[in-house]
Formats: structure tokens, C-alpha cells, sequence
């Protein structure tokens, strides 16, 4: 079985959402000045920038966890498949031409690699990530608590306008997904049953997986509360990038810019990366809080080359999987261990 790549017409649209993205950054950073841009990102040095990928690395385990605690056993083994797992989900949407669905896709697939059944693999996914969108579903509100408190003429702006509605837009979405899950596979496996007999095995090997972790609240809470803490570490992320570039700023701050920062990414989830829009971003919120618009570049583009150093020789693991799974086929590959 192959990895699951996007169409011709997606992965073109793809391509230049992506090309557009790049070329608004790059006028960012011409625009506000290349050279402090870039002697901000590079104030680092190789140690500090060092400390970042081992930040990156950490985060990835976090959210390998918040997978894994949705289909039990516990192992070391099983930790280590979700947190690798993760890692080439979030490395193929960080740096691979496609949007956040293809990265979803292959970290599926990476699991399935390392003896993970598909049915649990696709099924622990779509779970998964319902978990993810309602744990920053709490931390944007609660970015928007933070920025309305420090600042209240913020409140006003049309971003933090368009923010709130989009909150609630994402809160309903989300309980139409959780809907689909409890009841929506019913009606999947009978359109599957109609159009193809194989696919509707596996939409019933998925729709028992998904009901089986929904029947355990406790997972679904733990899997929400490490996730929670995935959007929390992700603002220790650019909190430890600012102070290391000479601009600290309190914590409770960078939560305010980092949910609002990871609303605006959500809205551009066919753009790849986000590329542009992060950038785009950090310029605009980072004066509220008193600092440079460079600066806030600077920590984006320190957050890029964090996720391309450690994207490269996670997605080459991938394909070196790839290319053994090629070599010593498994049989029964959708079946697997649970």
C-alpha cells in the first residue's frame, strides 16, 4: 500500500497557494528591513537555535502521547510509533507542497509502517484530531480573555473581531464532526456497502474503532488535556524563541499572540504551512505588545528553519520506511495489530 498523495489539481493549487505565501513573506521581510530581521533570527547562535529543536522534539513526544492514550496497550514501543508518527504528520504539513489533510494522511500512514492496523491508525486520526481542534478552540478564547484584559481597545480591532466569530464557527463545526462520528459512520459503511464491498469492510473497521474510543470519556479527556498542553507548549515555543533573541515578553502574552496566531493558521489550512499568513501574523501582533514588527519575522523565520531541520530527516525515515514496506509487503496490511 502506498502513501496516500493528493490529486494533480490539488497538489497544483497547493503549489501556489504556497508560491503566493512565500512571496508575501519575502516582502515582509524586504519590506521591514532584511538586515534586522535577520540579525534578530541569527542572535540565536547554533546553541540557542539547538535548544529550539529539542523543544520541537519534545512537542512532537506530547502530541505522540495525546494519540497513543486513545488505543491502549501503553508501551514504549506504541509511544515511540505515535510520537514518530506525529512527527512525519506534522513534518509533511510543515515543509511537503500540500495542506494540513495530506500530513493527517501520511502520519497514518507512518503508523500503519511500524504494525499499527489501518482501521486503528485512520480511526485514532480523525478522533485525534476532533481532540486537537477543541483543546485550540480553548486556547484561542482564552488568547482572547488574555489580549481583551491586557489590552481592551484590542478588543475593537477587526482581528480580534474576525477571531471571535471564527471561534464560534469553529465550536460548531466542531460538534457537527463529533456528531459525524457517533452517528455518521452508520451511514458511510451503507453508501460503501452500495459502491464498493472492500471499502465498506474498512468503514466499519473504522466506525468500531471511533466507537470504542468514544466509550472511554477517560482517553477522549486525556487525549483533550494533553492536547491543551500541546497549544500551551506551542507558546512556550515562541516565548523561549524571543527571549533568546532579546525581547522577552511575559508568558500570559505569548499565549495571547500565539492563539490568535494559530486562528489565523486555521483559516489558512489549504495554504501550506501557512506560509505568508504566519508571518503576516506575527508583524501585526507583535506591536501590541510594545515590540518591532521585525522581531515578530524574525521568531517566524526562526520557527520555519526549526521545522525544516527537523522535517528532513524525519520524512527521510518515512521513505526509508517507505521503501522497506515496498521490499517485504505485509499481507494483511489494513488489519495489522490494533
Amino acid at each position: 500500500m502506498s502513501a496516500a498523495i493528493p490529486k494533480r489539481p490539488a497538489r497544483t493549487g497547493a503549489v501556489a497557494a504556497a508560491l503566493i505565501g512565500v512571496a508575501g513573506a519575502a516582502y515582509l521581510v524586504f519590506h521591514l528591513g532584511f538586515p534586522a530581521v535577520i540579525n534578530a533570527a541569527l542572535s540565536v547562535g547554533w546553541a540557542g537555535f539547538a535548544l529550539l529543536c529539542l523543544y520541537g522534539l519534545a512537542n512532537f513526544t506530547l502530541l505522540g502521547l495525546a494519540w497513543l492514550v486513545l488505543v491502549p496497550p501503553y508501551t514504549g514501543v506504541r509511544a515511540t510509533t505515535f510520537a514518530w508518527g506525529r512527527a512525519v504528520r506534522d513534518s509533511a504539513g510543515d515543509v511537503l507542497p500540500f495542506s494540513q489533510f495530506g500530513g493527517m494522511v501520511i502520519g497514518a500512514r507512518a503508523a500503519m509502517l511500524r504494525g499499527i492496523s489501518g482501521s486503528t491508525a485512520f480511526g485514532s486520526t480523525i478522533v485525534d484530531i476532533t481532540l486537537e481542534m477543541i483543546a485550540q478552540i480553548v486556547f484561542i478564547f482564552a488568547s482572547l480573555t488574555i489580549l481583551t484584559l491586557q489590552l481592551p481597545d484590542a478588543g475593537q480591532t477587526p482581528l480580534v473581531k474576525v477571531t471571535t466569530v471564527g471561534v464560534g464557527v469553529a465550536a460548531i463545526l466542531a460538534t457537527f464532526f463529533v456528531a459525524v462520528q457517533r452517528r455518521g459512520f452508520a451511514l458511510l459503511q451503507r453508501v460503501a456497502r452500495r459502491l464498493l464491498p472492500v471499502a465498506e469492510t474498512h468503514a466499519g473497521d473504522l466506525d468500531r474503532v471511533v466507537n470504542d474510543i468514544h466509550m472511554h470519556p477517560m482517553r477522549l479527556a486525556a487525549g483533550f488535556a494533553l492536547h491543551l498542553l500541546g497549544w500551551l507548549s506551542a507558546g512556550f515555543g515562541t516565548w523561549l524563541a524571543l527571549a533568546m533573541i532579546g525581547h522577552p515578553l511575559p508568558f500570559v502574552s505569548v499565549v495571547a499572540i500565539e492563539g490568535l496566531l494559530c486562528a489565523a493558521r486555521s483559516a489558512a489550512i489549504f495554504i501550506p504551512a501557512a506560509i505568508g499568513v504566519q508571518e503576516a501574523g506575527y508583524a501585526v501582533m507583535m506591536p501590541l505588545f510594545g515590540l518591532p514588527a521585525e522581531i515578530g519575522i524574525a521568531v517566524s523565520l526562526l520557527k520555519r528553519a526549526r521545522e525544516v531541520a527537523l522535517a528532513v530527516p524525519v520524512l527521510l525515515s518515512w521513505q526509508i520506511a517507505e521503501g522497506r514496506s515496498a521490499l517485504h509487503p505485509r499481507e494483511r496490511t489494513w488489519q495489522g495489530s490494533p
